[in-house]
């Protein structure tokens, strides 16, 4: 069973960092896409960084390209999130992903297909 568990949520100031952090099992990286969703009040899902094993670029929303950063330590099973020069808009529930059909590129995971597993979020606020 794959189960996806995320943490490192919080208060920040706006500028501050954050680093969140997803504890995978039931599945291995090198088999799955995995990535970064978050959901904001009153706005769509919004999908942050994807990569997809059949396809090693990461990809990232313009919103946070140049401030987040995703990896994966696949000898803990965890993947990360670091973020940076947080914003206020960033203010979101925080969902990490993982998809058992790593055939497309993570630009297609994040902004149309989704991912079959999900995490239970963990909420970021940034304040002004």
């Amino acid at each position: 069973e794959v189960q996806l568990v995320e943490s490192g949520g919080g208060l920040v100031q706006a500028g501050g960092s954050l680093r969140l952090s997803c504890a995978a099992s039931g599945f291995s990286f090198d088999n799955y896409a995995i990535g970064w969703f978050r959901l904001a009040p009153g706005k769509e899902r919004e999908g942050l960084s994807c990569v997809s094993s059949s396809d090693s670029t990461t990809y990232y929303a313009d919103s946070v390209k140049g401030r987040f950063t995703m990896s994966s330590d696949n000898t803990k099973n965890t993947m990360y999130l670091q973020m940076n020069s947080l914003k206020p808009e960033d203010t979101a529930v925080y969902y990490c992903a993982a998809d058992p059909s790593p055939y497309y590129s993570g630009s297609y995971y994040c902004n149309y297909y989704g991912m079959d597993n999900w995490g239970n979020g963990t909420l970021v606020t940034v304040s002004s």
